[in-house]
């Protein structure tokens, strides 16, 4: 009888006979197995175990549609956000999040959040958003990057045997003043002709960061930007660590750092994580804010000076960096960095107590003086003259790199300015 049964039709019999058969007592499961066998034409013994079967299945149960959880940040929270972080230079979620309470009350002092809606509900979320919801909440806003830019580093041989290999974690880092110093070639997309560097400094324990923008890499300049470095950090400057360049492995370098009592080492050869606290300045500081193009005249020396004038004020009183404090294995026994809370160079340099009153009281006039938005504007205004300046000239450089081709550029810049 069951014969023409579609298969899903027979479960849909069985389904009803199964809670009867379930209950019933031993002669009532005969007559209902007698009537699954009639209606389905299974056998006993098939009828008996699709019954047993649909007692055990589960009826899916449909789960209520989940409402969407209401965002938390609307938004004019979003837009406070993208504000904030234009201001403060455009730093990461973990550090931006860290320096909120720098940030905020000082742009709500100058009046730099007029044009979007603020309120004390804003205001709260703001100094309450974790750093991973600020790149989240950024991350359509960030997008695109630079192109890279080339090495200009050769080694030097001269002296390099007599001057002493660093090594990470000696004495002499563990307190402000040993500092590592690299060079950063403006060249455009070809190493060809004379172009400008900027020297960083940066110092390990409180990573304070000096630069100044040089002519080229002759050791004088590299001499006087020392000194300059020398004279603007705010303790005095103990120990120097530098890659293998012929750019400071020399005599007048090492002489100088001689005659003033530094403790000069350098990095073992083309292992560059030597100098990884410079290294990520390097990045961070001068090809973020100074770019990939080729600077090689006056001007832009001039403009690439007081770029870094401003910057250093921003970077080591209001952006937020962390420090590698030790080691720690994971579950797997690997060994895994352990940083400690992100704090600005100038709260790290407050903390460890080297500076003198004079100094202390110099630096905190000057933080409580500053309009940080004041320092953006003046960094994106110099920012558009040196793209203006040397985005043509790189580009003919990208077309075709020959010391004609540069020698024009420059006469076309010397013109327009």
């Amino acid at each position: 009888m069951g014969q023409g049964l579609s298969l899903s039709a027979r479960r849909e019999i069985t389904k009803q006979f199964a809670a009867e058969y379930a209950r019933a007592a031993k002669k009532d499961k005969g007559r209902i197995l007698d009537d699954l066998v009639a209606v389905t034409g299974w056998s006993r013994a098939n009828a008996r175990r699709a019954l047993s079967t649909a007692l055990k299945r589960k009826i899916p149960v449909r789960k209520a549609k989940r409402k969407p959880r209401p965002r938390t940040y609307g938004y004019d929270t979003l837009m406070a956000l993208i504000r904030v972080w234009r201001l403060a230079g455009m730093p990461s979620g973990k550090y931006l999040a860290a320096t909120m309470d720098l940030w905020l009350p000082k742009l709500e002092a100058y009046g730099e959040l007029k044009g979007v809606r603020f309120s004390p509900e804003i205001r709260n979320q703001l100094m309450a958003v974790s750093g991973a919801t600020i790149d989240r909440l950024l991350k359509p806003t960030r997008e695109g990057m630079a192109p890279k830019g080339l090495s200009a580093t050769k080694a030097g041989s001269e002296l390099r045997s007599s001057i002493a290999v660093r090594r990470a974690g000696q004495e002499h880092e563990q307190v402000p003043g040993f500092i590592e110093a690299d060079l950063v070639a403006h060249c455009g997309p070809a190493l060809v002709g004379e172009f400008a560097r900027t020297l960083t400094a940066t110092d390990v324990f409180t990573g304070w960061t000096e630069n100044v923008a040089i002519r080229n890499s002759a050791f004088k300049w590299i001499l006087a930007a020392m000194e300059t470095v020398a004279e603007r950090l705010p303790f005095p400057l103990t120990g120097l660590d530098t890659d293998n360049g012929g750019e400071f492995i020399n005599q007048a370098l090492v002489g100088w750092a001689a005659a003033r009592g530094i403790y000069f080492t350098r990095a073992r050869p083309y292992k560059s994580n030597d100098n990884a606290h410079v290294e990520q300045k390097n990045g961070d500081i001068v090809r973020r804010h100074a770019f990939h193009y080729r600077y090689d005249t006056a001007l832009e020396l001039q403009l690439l000076n007081e770029l870094y004038a401003l910057v250093r004020i921003r970077f080591n009183m209001f952006t937020a960096t962390k420090k590698a404090i030790g080691w720690r294995e994971n579950r797997n026994g690997h060994k895994t960095r352990i940083y400690d809370k992100p704090r600005t160079p100038y709260q790290r340099v407050t903390d460890a107590g080297v500076l003198t009153p004079a100094k202390d009281a110099e630096l905190e006039a000057l933080f409580n003086s500053t309009n940080p938005a004041d320092l953006t504007r003046g960094i994106t205004d110099i920012q558009l003259r040196l793209i203006s300046l040397a985005a043509d000239k790189t580009q003919a450089m990208r077309d075709s790199p020959t010391r004609a081709k540069i020698r024009e550029a420059r006469r076309t810049v010397s013109r327009a300015s």
